[in-house]
C-alpha cells in the first residue's frame, strides 16, 4: 500500500498547525518533517520545540528526517518532541549501527537516508535493524528541486536488497503526478511530497490523484 507523507517544508509557516490539520483531513498517511542544521545541509529549518508544538494538531505518525551532523545528540530531544519515525543519514553518522540502536532504545522506528551519490551498499549490514530506507531523489537542503532520474535505478537495487523484510522504502524530492508511477513501480511505497501537495489548489484532490497515479 502506498503511503503519502506531505513535507511541511513546503507548508505556510504562518499557519503551520492549520496546515498540518489540513493534510491529515485530506487523507495523508504520515507527516514528513525535515530538520536541517545549516552544517550537514546548507539550510536551517526547525528544532524539537516546533515539532512538540505541532503534536496536538495531528494524530498522524511524525516522520522526522534529521539532516544534521552528529545525529546521536539529537535523538532524545526529537523523540521527546513527538517523533514516531526518526531517519538519519548514513553520511552524517560515524557509527550508523550505534545511531540506529539509540533510536530503537526509545521504542520508535528507525530509518536510514541515502543521498543521491551514496551507494546502497552502505545498507548491507544494517538491513535487519531498520524500519525504513529513505532514498533521496534530490540533494538535500531545499524544497522544490527536480527529481534525479538515476534514483529509479537505485530504488530497484534497494528493493532487491530489502527482499521480504518489512522495511518501508521512502523517496523524497521532486515527486509529482508525472513520475510517481515509475517511482512506486521501482519499489517505493512511501512518497514524500511538499510543493506538489501544499501548493495545490485542491489538497484532498491532489493526494487522491497521487494515489491513483501510483496505481496506474
Amino acid at each position: 500500500m502506498i503511503k503519502i507523507s506531505p513535507s511541511i517544508l513546503a507548508a505556510d509557516f504562518r499557519k503551520l498547525g492549520q496546515q498540518v490539520e489540513m493534510v491529515e483531513l485530506a487523507g495523508a498517511d504520515m507527516l514528513h518533517i525535515d530538520v536541517m542544521d545549516g552544517h550537514f545541509v546548507p539550510n536551517i529549518t526547525m528544532g524539537p520545540g516546533i515539532i512538540e508544538s505541532l503534536r496536538p494538531y495531528s494524530n498522524l505518525p511524525f516522520d522526522v528526517h534529521l539532516m544534521v551532523q552528529e545525529p546521536d545528540r539529537f535523538v532524545k530531544p526529537f523523540v521527546k518532541a513527538g517523533a514516531d519515525i526518526l531517519t538519519v543519514h548514513v553520511e552524517a553518522s560515524c557509527h550508523i549501527h550505534r545511531t540506529i540502536s539509540i533510536i530503537k532504545e526509545f521504542g520508535i522506528k528507525a530509518g536510514v537516508a541515502l543521498n543521491p551519490a551514496t551507494s546502497e551498499d552502505s545498507l548491507k549490514y544494517i538491513l535487519d535493524d531498520i524500519d525504513m530506507i529513505l532514498v533521496m531523489s534530490v540533494n538535500p537542503g531545499f524544497g522544490g528541486q527536480k527529481f534525479i532520474p538515476k534514483t529509479l535505478e537505485k530504488l530497484r537495487r534497494v528493493k532487491e536488497m530489502v527482499g521480504d523484510r518489512p522495511i518501508d522504502i521512502e523517496v523524497d524530492g521532486g515527486i509529482n503526478l508525472h513520475n510517481i508511477y515509475d517511482i512506486t513501480k521501482a519499489g517505493a511505497n512511501v512518497i514524500v511530497a511538499g510543493v506538489a501537495i501544499f501548493h495545490a489548489n485542491d489538497v484532498p484532490d491532489m493526494i487522491k490523484s497521487f494515489r491513483e497515479s501510483a496505481a496506474l
